[in-house]
């Protein structure tokens, strides 16, 4: 039975997908298009396109897409001249590149242009507010590089309608999280931008780690859990409205979840005791914190929750229309038993 239903799972799972080509052939002639009203020279390279996504992940990552053609043309290209006097061809190049890495897709869309210009990211993200000037001048490239992911923040010169709006990679950055994804970029001056976004095969099954909060049971992606520990709650050390644990001699933030959730957590102290009735029927003293240590756009998070249940992969749905507002929401699934359990989107609990 469990070969018979595997085989009838993959073959479901073949249907649901396509090939990424579907999407990126358009993307030559768009650029093409750009660069023409520009009078810039633009070749397109597509390789490895034969990749297989998830038809409802291939839509949403169109228009990401879209933008990051606009914008190495529009920003990152230079003209024929200026390319022919720093020694580069008259036409610039720009690729698009798949590559398959266990259950997700890594997509690289590579130019050959003048790269970001730091300098004005910098001091654009002091005039806003988002970095102190004195500190700015020892920010690495890597790290100045990704304030452009920030709302707002723009370091064109003129508004045109192909880009530089100050709406477009933040709105990029949030449809790749959204799909359960991430987005990395690397510049060098003189030498072009590379923008690599992950994104997971398929968005309809996952392996999720089961977490039990309050009377609530939530689900947390597998492939963003480094580790399940449990420490001494008086090794959980706060500052504010804010928390840390040292984790390997690292301080490491900690979320509770309950908080998040706006749920009251099981493992409360009052003058009835409580906790320790609650904690011995869970098997743990109320002493001790679960935490699940993450990780959210490449840094290591703690989320404090009451109890572990376990894995399981899960089909999931989409979350109910009224519930849509909730951000830190990413879908919804039926357990066998009947339960509904949510799907977190760390990203937005971050």
């Amino acid at each position: 039975m469990d070969r018979v239903v595997g085989e009838l799972q993959r073959r479901a799972m073949e249907l649901r997908t396509t090939p990424l080509q579907r999407i990126v052939e358009p993307l030559q002639r768009t650029a093409r298009e750009i660069a023409r009203r520009l009078g810039k020279r633009v070749e397109v390279i597509v390789l490895h396109a034969d990749v297989e996504l998830d038809r409802s992940i291939l839509d949403r990552l169109s228009d990401p897409l879209v933008h990051l053609i606009r914008n190495a043309v529009d920003h990152g290209i230079e003209m024929p001249d200026v390319r022919v006097a720093s020694g580069k061809e008259e036409t610039g190049r720009i690729e698009i590149e798949a590559f398959r890495e266990k259950d997700s897709i890594r997509i690289e869309v590579r130019d050959d242009g003048a790269g970001i210009d730091l300098d004005s990211v910098r001091e654009h993200a002091v005039e806003a507010g988002l970095l102190i000037a004195d500190l700015a001048e020892d920010l690495p490239p890597d790290e100045i590089a990704a304030f452009v992911f920030h709302p707002g923040l723009s370091t064109a010169k003129e508004v045109s309608d192909l880009s530089g709006r100050g709406v477009g990679m933040d709105a990029v950055r949030a449809t790749i999280e959204s799909l359960g994804g991430s987005v990395d970029l690397t510049t060098r001056p003189a030498c072009g931008t590379n923008t690599m976004l992950r994104v997971p095969v398929t968005a309809a099954m996952q392996r999720v780690l089961l977490v039990g909060v309050a009377k609530e049971t939530l689900a947390i992606p597998v492939f963003r859990v480094e580790r399940v520990i449990e420490v001494d709650r008086r090794d959980i050390e706060k500052s504010g409205d804010e928390a840390f644990v040292l984790v390997d001699d690292d301080p490491i933030p900690v979320l509770r979840l309950a908080d998040q959730m706006t749920l009251e957590s099981e493992r409360r102290t009052d003058e009835a005791g409580d906790a320790v009735e609650i904690g011995r029927r869970h098997g743990a003293e109320p002493s001790r914190a679960t935490l699940v240590l993450v990780d959210v756009r490449e840094e290591r998070m703690a989320i404090q929750v009451d109890r572990v249940a376990g894995q399981a992969q899960i089909y999931v749905k989409p979350v109910p229309e009224l519930l849509v507002h909730v951000k830190a929401l990413a879908g919804l699934t039926i357990l066998g038993d009947g339960r509904p359990v949510f799907v977190l989107d760390l990203n937005q609990l971050a």
